[in-house]
């Protein structure tokens, strides 16, 4: 029992045993105590996650959890043959997040005077290798299933449509490799505190909190493309106005610079949401799960045509200063 964990190797005895998300939490006089497992954590990452964590907190982040040392002063503590982190939060909100732009973006300005090195954890100027290794995986199980009869309609699906998503990966690269060739980092653009993929869901749903096991540290157009890309695919006919607002609020608070715009599209123009389904269906031994990616795949084949006008037009919605800067659009893409 996590209980126990707490009440001896902490010293804390709670009121109350909640879930928050995917994690086993307790409460207690209004504080809550998550309790996160650890074992695909090394302890650089463990360390640098701390850091961010304090940096946050100490600089404002009045959501963000922080981690709980055991009596005996250790970051972690094992139980019942797992490593757990205690992450406590003192600050407790319960209603739904509003004006994600500008909280988005303070979020960011703190994040950005970080002032101690972060290695494990970054993912600044890696893009380019990590989405062509994706590329390269994913390819190879194309190539052997080549030349074999699908064994369902996944992978009738899968064969059919990977040229054509590949064929925007790479434009993607491409669009990112210029970018960094063409264009000049302002102040804005330095390395800051960002989310793995950021959602509407990323802060909770019943409990409002920053957890710093969704953190890395990256540039901030990592989180804007991911919550736009989320917010898109959420409802492929009614994004606009909600994208456009979280843009203006993001915007009152930190403008986003031409080097930002040009990172933004190349992250919203790679097809993650198709790699993801291919990758989290192969890795997957649920039938039921496998079931519910086939229909998700088919969807988005069916949207294919939609997504190219939402990539046409993104800069156009989201009010980009294209002339002004002189941002390349995409020629194929047709509104």
């Amino acid at each position: 029992m996590l209980i126990q964990l707490l009440e001896k190797q902490y010293g804390i005895e709670i009121d109350e045993e909640i879930r928050v998300g995917k994690y086993q939490a307790c409460r207690k006089q209004g504080q809550i105590y998550l309790f996160i497992p650890v074992e695909g954590f090394g302890d650089e990452e463990l360390f640098e996650l701390e850091m961010l964590a304090e940096h946050q907190a100490r600089n404002g982040e009045k959501y963000c959890s922080t981690f709980l040392k055991t009596k005996d002063g250790k970051q972690f503590s094992e139980w019942e043959n797992r490593r757990y982190c205690v992450l406590k939060n003192e600050h407790i909100q319960n209603r739904k997040v509003n004006h994600f732009g500008r909280k988005l973006a303070k979020f960011h300005y703190r994040g950005r005077s970080v002032s101690f090195a972060v290695n494990k954890l970054s993912r600044i100027g890696q893009w380019k290798q990590l989405w062509e290794t994706r590329i390269d995986q994913m390819e190879r199980v194309w190539n052997d299933m080549l030349f074999q009869q699908p064994d369902n309609e996944f992978e009738r699906m899968f064969l059919e449509s990977f040229p054509y998503y590949m064929g925007i990966a790479e434009n993607a690269i491409q669009y990112l490799v210029d970018t960094e060739l063409d264009d000049e980092p302002s102040m804005m653009d330095s390395g800051t505190v960002c989310h793995v993929r950021f959602t509407e869901n990323t802060w909770g749903n019943s409990y409002y909190i920053k957890n710093p096991f969704d953190w890395v540290f990256d540039h901030s157009s990592r989180d804007l493309a991911e919550w736009t890309r989320e917010k898109y695919f959420h409802n492929i006919k009614t994004y606009e106005p909600d994208l456009r607002k979280f843009i203006s609020d993001y915007q009152s608070i930190t403008p986003l610079s031409s080097f930002s715009w040009r990172l933004y599209y190349a992250r919203i123009l790679f097809p993650l949401h198709y790699f993801h389904c291919i990758e989290t269906y192969y890795g997957s031994s649920s039938e039921q799960e496998k079931k519910l990616l086939e229909e998700k795949l088919h969807k988005f084949l069916q949207q294919s045509d939609d997504h190219e006008r939402f990539l046409a037009r993104f800069y156009e919605f989201s009010e980009a200063p294209v002339l002004k800067w002189k941002i390349p659009l995409i020629d194929w893409l047709k509104k």
